[in-house]
């Protein structure tokens, strides 16, 4: 059997540091030894951007080496991948066209279970020691199958008092999910843009420290101006920026997340 981890980064809502959660929890793997896959399952390409030049990853969204055309004629993911130029990383490409992957999926036999099926070869060979797939801020028959496809589950959530809103709902399509894959756990929540001055802040730690059933990660990643300009040179700040608060918060939570995961 396979020891390869799948890990879904997902949150219905928007701006919860999500990609750049992926990006950079992926990054500090491969940067730890691990052979890491990823998956940018958003049609916004954040993901793809966060290692390649907008040139670069636009060229993948208009060629044929894209999550897209792959879950269309449901094909082996093997051919997808793409090297990012970053020792044992790599990363299957998106496209604007995921925009109508819902209609898409809509028409295919065992439609939740599409993905799952195109990295049953990528799994089984066992190269990699983790998959990891950003998808997108929604809940709907594509994220169903990210869910569908995956181990576990990571909610990143923004320290913000409307960072909390819609978690309820994101639980609940989690239990839907388990329906069909009874093995996927939520593996835990991870605050993103912390800022500790501010009184939500400590709220908002209190408010997900009470939730049942949900752990907590003990690392979060506070505010940190080192995070948009690692985005605006396309690299994750583990790499960019290694010395930078928010570099070494990524990382501790990264150790976290393996420790968690291979239990």
């Amino acid at each position: 059997m396979s020891k390869t981890k799948v890990i879904a980064f997902a949150n219905n809502k928007g701006g919860s540091g999500k990609t750049t959660t992926c990006s950079n929890v992926g990054c500090a793997m491969a940067l730890a030894g691990k052979k890491v896959l990823m998956i940018d399952g958003d049609m916004q390409l954040n993901l793809t951007i966060s290692f390649f030049d907008e040139e670069t990853a636009y060229d993948y969204a208009r060629g044929e080496k894209n999550i897209y055309r792959a879950i269309r004629d449901e094909r082996d993911l093997s051919d997808y991948v793409v090297e990012t130029g970053i020792k044992g990383l790599d990363i299957i490409p998106s496209t604007s066209l995921m925009s109508s992957i819902e209609f898409d999926l809509f028409a295919k036999w065992q439609r939740e279970s599409v993905l799952k099926k195109c990295l049953e070869r990528v799994r089984a060979k066992g190269y990699y020691d983790y998959i990891l797939i950003d998808s997108p801020p929604t809940l709907g028959g594509w994220v169903m199958n990210v869910m569908c496809a995956s181990d576990y589950v990571v909610i990143p959530v923004e320290a913000s008092p409307w960072g909390l809103f819609g978690l309820a709902n994101m639980f609940e399509f989690c239990n839907q999910a388990k329906t069909i894959a009874p093995k996927l756990e939520v593996l835990g929540i991870a605050v993103t843009k912390a800022d500790e001055r501010k009184k939500y802040f400590k709220q908002t730690m209190e408010t997900l420290q009470d939730m049942e059933g949900a752990r907590l990660f003990e690392n979060y990643i506070r505010v940190d101006s080192a995070v948009e300009w690692a985005q605006d040179n396309s690299k994750p700040v583990v790499l960019f920026k290694k010395t930078s608060r928010s570099a070494k918060e990524y990382t501790e939570l990264t150790k976290e997340i393996m420790k968690y995961a291979n239990r």
